[in-house]
């Protein structure tokens, strides 16, 4: 597979037009399937931090960085436990997307993730970017083996921090036995993705309606992850007619979990619940359907 910069992505990849694909077929004619990924990451307060809300002040940063720091760690002591209460009221399953290190550091919030039966999904072993990690294998295999320890079995995807990954990322994660990602953003369907080692699957994510980039990136008022995502779905519901979607909603517990927000994701859920057509799923149900839809190595020879 060639290394040179860009061509190894291009190569992993086949161009196929969503109109010329064949048709498939979700549960009882459904049109959408809808996942939410909740992220649980571990921000170390002895580095600089992966994201700020509060610019250092007059410019010079400092370590410890407390308000930062203080600002992601509030998702996990508050925010967390508003987002087990809004799934859990409407009987949905997240896919936990969590650092191998949070495991532990965050055990608590963790086994009540678990208890919920939500499914587990790799993040990365700390919030860092995969191009930054020295030993990417190792990473991965430590995140693996924290998962496993807490619930007994090995995560089926993976989402890496940030979206990152470095040509030899997805070859190590399949070799690891990762079964599907959620970086490559390209898609309202799930795409077969070529590695050294066979085929892995891309289960559709989001940037979009994401409340990183909604809420920390593009500062957007509390009500946009509502008012966004209800025109996404609306137009994923519509389109589904002809051949069934993926949406993806993204959350992290410090964002979305904080009081002013919170509301908004309820009522883009009870919007979602409220139309004919729809199965909540986790990324690994989304996956074991695809599986049943299109070969196992279609688009990886």
């Amino acid at each position: 597979m060639p290394q040179e910069h860009g061509g190894s992505i291009r190569d992993r990849v086949a161009y196929a037009p969503i109109h010329g694909r064949p048709r498939l077929q979700l549960p009882g004619g459904a049109r959408v399937a809808v996942w939410t990924i909740v992220n649980v990451e571990n921000w170390s307060p002895l580095g600089p931090m992966p994201r700020a809300v509060l610019p250092p002040p007059m410019g010079q940063p400092l370590l410890p960085d407390v308000p930062n720091w203080a600002w992601h760690e509030y998702g996990m002591r508050v925010g967390f436990w508003r987002f087990l209460e809004v799934l859990g009221e409407r009987g949905l399953k997240a896919t936990f997307a969590v650092n191998g290190t949070a495991c532990t550091l965050y055990q608590e919030a963790c086994v009540a993730a678990q208890e919920a039966g939500w499914e587990f999904m790799g993040h990365g072993h700390v919030q860092r970017p995969m191009h930054k990690v020295e030993d990417q294998r190792a990473a991965i295999a430590d995140t693996i083996g924290a998962i496993t320890d807490l619930t007994g079995k090995p995560p089926r995807g993976w989402e890496s921090p940030g979206l990152t990954e470095t040509d030899e990322t997805l070859d190590l994660l399949a070799e690891a036995g990762i079964e599907y990602v959620a970086d490559w953003v390209l898609d309202e369907q799930p795409v077969p993705l070529r590695t050294r080692s066979g085929g892995i699957v891309s289960v559709p994510y989001t940037v979009e309606i994401n409340d990183v980039v909604i809420s920390a990136v593009q500062q957007q008022r509390s009500d946009e992850i509502f008012q966004r995502g209800r025109d996404h779905f609306d137009r994923l519901h519509l389109d589904g007619a002809k051949t069934p979607r993926v949406m993806a909603i993204s959350i992290h517990p410090y964002l979305t979990g904080v009081p002013h927000r919170i509301k908004y994701l309820e009522m883009l859920y009870d919007h979602i619940l409220g139309h004919d057509g729809v199965v909540m799923w986790t990324g690994a149900e989304i996956l074991d359907w695809y599986r049943t839809q299109v070969p196992a190595d279609a688009g990886t020879r």
